[in-house]
């Protein structure tokens, strides 16, 4: 996934987790293309390098579907959120995403009627990066877009789940227009973006700043139909304590974790595969104890989430050089900062 993004200095040498939890170290050579003494103080090769970490990111997250017409227009519109929200703030930190985004995947797996939707109706498996374009475009167009764009991909997403309907394996009906699914599958994202964002952003988020981020991603939630949505970290908390009885790791969730975690299941090569290895790492530190402990991920010890953080933030540090200011939030807030009346519209910016 990320191989062409190893292209900025890091160090020599990182330790990371194998599938088992032991420690293990990653040569940085096996990363880079590139080498590690490249004169990054030559502008030419510096926007070069930006450029190309830039479009790798963004065809590996967006594939074809990254279209910047729906975050260009219409003028004056602060889409569902707007540009001083959080929402924009940590849905807009690419390595709180990366990493949130797995572990919302592996905490999303807990809950059986959930995952028996997923299980019977995605072809997670034989797509995984086509699942992965769809997902991340309905974030970045749900957080960033316009309203009208915002609202149709919401109308898309709930056409489909008016066919994922089935019977889980202990005999229970699932819909995934229940409100209630809906509520878990929105709570489990949500908390794990914000912990990505707590983890590895530069500032974290006050208690008030994280009430505030919970209360405006609602909006995206109800409007797909959950109920009774948090609206704080503590209603969240709450939720979460709440909800624990009914979650367990079924046979398909198992399968899905060993999905997530085997090499290469988003990508072949070495490289890349070596970088989404630190992201697996990174999301699976993020979830709480008792969700590692019902998937039966491996007992982390104090070196190993030293390393695995070190390794997480030497990787941020590639993305942020690349990716940073993002194209999206650019265009988005550009659209929203221009008086309704302008016709004017803004190219996105060159990624090199």
């Amino acid at each position: 996934m990320l191989h062409h993004l190893l292209t900025f200095p890091l160090p020599a040498t990182w330790q990371t987790l194998d599938r088992s939890g032991r420690s293990r170290r990653v040569c940085a050579d096996r990363l880079s293309p590139l080498p590690l003494s490249l004169p990054l103080s030559l502008p030419h090769l510096r926007d070069a390098i930006r450029g190309r970490i830039r479009r790798q990111v963004y065809a590996t997250v967006h594939g074809d579907g990254l279209d910047f017409g729906r975050y260009d227009r219409p003028d004056g519109d602060p889409g569902l959120f707007g540009p001083d929200s959080m929402v924009w703030l940590v849905h807009g930190d690419m390595p709180g995403m990366f990493t949130g985004g797995i572990a919302a995947l592996l905490l999303q797996s807990l809950h059986p009627l959930a995952m028996a939707g997923v299980d019977q109706h995605s072809d997670y498996r034989e797509r995984p990066i086509d699942r992965l374009n769809g997902t991340a475009g309905f974030v970045t167009v749900t957080s960033y877009g316009g309203a009208a764009e915002a609202e149709a991909a919401i109308a898309r997403v709930r056409r489909i789940h008016e066919h994922v309907r089935g019977t889980a394996p202990d005999g229970r009906p699932y819909d995934a227009g229940d409100p209630e699914l809906l509520r878990w599958v929105h709570v489990a994202e949500t908390c794990c973006f914000l912990a990505g964002y707590q983890r590895y952003a530069p500032r974290p988020l006050s208690r008030s700043e994280q009430d505030r981020y919970f209360d405006e991603v609602a909006r995206t939630a109800e409007r797909l139909g959950a109920t009774d949505v948090p609206h704080s970290l503590a209603e969240v908390h709450a939720y979460l304590r709440e909800v624990r009885p009914q979650l367990a790791l079924t046979e398909a969730a198992s399968a899905a974790v060993d999905f997530l975690r085997a090499p290469g299941t988003f990508v072949s090569d070495p490289g890349s595969a070596a970088a989404m290895r630190i992201l697996v790492d990174g999301g699976i530190d993020l979830l709480p104890d008792w969700a590692r402990a019902q998937l039966r991920l491996p007992t982390r010890s104090v070196l190993g989430v030293t390393a695995v953080r070190a390794a997480v933030r030497a990787l941020a540090a590639v993305l942020r050089y690349g990716c940073e200011p993002s194209d999206v939030i650019t265009t988005a807030r550009a659209r929203a900062l221009r008086p309704a009346s302008t016709a004017v519209r803004t190219s996105p910016p060159d990624p090199g």
